[in-house]
């Protein structure tokens, strides 16, 4: 078991099984068909991003170096948490864009759903967690990240 310590952007706790992109998330290409077309699992439409395209997001610790393209990013993440269809936590190693932190604060003022948001976890961070692991996020900003990952 490895932790790790991050900024606070929006507070709470969870766990959650690990699903992780090492490459930038764009969070209008991610949520897009979800949102649109009522995916219940959420999985991510970017086909740029590899490592997380045609997985379920819903309910999971999505671990991320940063966010990246639009402007609409921040009101995406806001949509999804208002019709129940965020991850259950989003987890940086580096800082959280202004538009998405924006998103997500919104997500949590305006509605009942919960996703706390911890950014600046380093590289380390990334380097360590992978897909399946179960992370746990404390108020704290401390996320725990459990050394193997769930058997398939």
């Amino acid at each position: 078991m490895k932790q790790f310590k991050g900024r606070v952007i929006v507070p709470g706790t969870c766990k959650a099984e690990a699903l992780v992109s090492r490459g930038g998330f764009n969070t209008l290409a991610s949520f897009q068909m979800a949102l649109m077309f009522g995916d219940k699992q959420v999985k991510c439409g970017d086909q740029n991003n590899a490592d997380i395209y045609k997985k379920p997001m819903l309910g999971k610790a999505l671990c991320l170096p940063m966010t990246i393209g639009s402007t609409t990013g921040g009101m995406v993440l806001y949509t999804a948490c208002a019709v129940g269809k965020q991850p259950a936590c989003m987890l940086f190693s580096l800082p959280i864009d202004s538009l998405a932190a924006s998103g997500a604060i919104l997500g949590d003022v305006w509605t009942d759903a919960s996703m706390p948001v911890v950014d600046m976890l380093g590289e380390e961070f990334l380097e360590t967690v992978q897909t399946g692991m179960t992370v746990t996020v404390g108020e704290d900003g401390v996320v725990t990240v459990e050394d193997e990952a769930k058997s398939e």
